[in-house]
């Protein structure tokens, strides 16, 4: 349920246009609905501001299309696709012409918002090298997506300290830095030691060294 739905349903009852039986059929459809395959959270955005994203990977295009459909119906905000393979991107695309997609992100963003209702801040994205850029770029796009405006860094692992020290002012102005690093994820420590921002760390496993 969307929440001027919510706000339309609490006025109703008010007012007397809407029966209380009428209202509790309504919200009998909360907190989540049942496709047999899945059972997507159509009150998610009425509790957090943000659709319930759709982890794609393992699941069939159909599946992926279905609870789409789902939430575009249930929601007002974007709908996120995420880790999609290419054929279901493909079926995406068809069934929504209107789809934004990220294929090096593998994220379909559905009924994508162009003025986002509220400036989030400054993200700095920050990737240690380019086997690193898929995940920066998901990274990304979710980040954009939600209303924030993304500064990305790439390419300035621990193996080359200059070349990150060369971006210091926009670690200190970010009001918070995602760490994208192969394997260990040294990089995300040292940038902590420069940015008073909340750091958020992110190993991916590619790369040398350890993963533990």
């Amino acid at each position: 349920m969307r929440s001027d739905q919510a706000k339309d349903l609490l006025n109703g009852v008010r007012d007397g246009t809407v029966s209380v039986d009428e209202a509790v059929r309504l919200l009998r459809r909360l907190p989540f609905d049942d496709i047999n395959f899945a059972r997507p959270d159509t009150h998610r955005e009425l509790r957090q501001g943000f659709a319930e994203a759709i982890y794609a990977e393992s699941k069939t295009a159909d599946q992926v299309v279905a609870i789409v459909h789902r939430l575009l119906e249930a929601t007002s905000g974007p709908v996120l696709a995420t880790r999609v393979p290419t054929e279901t991107a493909d079926l995406l695309a068809t069934e929504f012409p209107d789809a934004s997609r990220h294929d090096l992100a593998r994220i379909v963003v559905l009924r994508a918002s162009e003025a986002p209702e509220q400036d989030l801040g400054l993200v700095a994205v920050v990737s240690a090298g380019t086997s690193d850029l898929p995940v920066a770029a998901e990274a990304t796009v979710v980040a954009e997506t939600l209303g924030a405006r993304v500064e990305s860094l790439t390419d300035v692992g621990v193996a080359g300290l200059h070349r990150l020290l060369t971006y210091q002012d926009l670690l200190y102005e970010a009001d918070v830095v995602i760490v994208v690093a192969g394997m260990e994820g040294a990089l995300a420590s040292l940038v902590g030691g420069i940015s008073p921002a909340p750091v958020v760390a992110v190993p991916t496993s590619v790369g040398y060294g350890s993963s533990f």
